[in-house]
């Protein structure tokens, strides 16, 4: 079975991808921070990594440089929002959340996912990173 580790510093996205991708059959460990995710991967091996960009601690994109280094088999899913919702939060020198998913796709992600997502759509993205993975050894 191939295991998944979730990072999101939001716990009721955590515990929404965890739930969705339990559903389909996946193990799925989950990381508020990319900082633990990183020392957990150094004790418990996983075939894909999906996180978040903007985080404390630790950004997506500087967690999926560390993890790539790392752990060059680990396949990489990054998922952002850009944390600029709504009128109110709308700031025009803003980084957009297709610049943090550019981003997070030179650093090396496999796929890139927009916030808010489907479920059916982070499953098949989970399928088709697995699908041109490399096992674990």
């Amino acid at each position: 079975m191939h295991q998944v580790l979730v990072i999101d510093d939001d716990v009721d996205v955590r515990d929404a991808l965890r739930r969705v991708l339990e559903r389909a059959g996946y193990t799925v460990r989950t990381c508020a921070d990319a900082l633990e995710a990183v020392n957990q991967l150094h004790c418990q091996a996983v075939h894909v990594v999906i996180t978040d960009i903007i985080m404390p601690k630790l950004n997506g994109v500087e967690a999926i440089r560390t993890i790539l280094r790392d752990f060059p088999e680990v396949r990489i899913i990054a998922i952002s929002g850009g944390g600029n919702f709504g009128i109110d939060s709308y700031k025009p020198n803003a980084i957009t959340t297709t610049a943090y998913l550019a981003a997070a796709e030179r650093a090396g992600a496999h796929y890139v996912l927009t916030k808010p997502f489907e479920a059916a759509d982070l499953i098949r993205a989970v399928e088709q990173v697995v699908a041109k993975g490399q096992a674990i050894h």
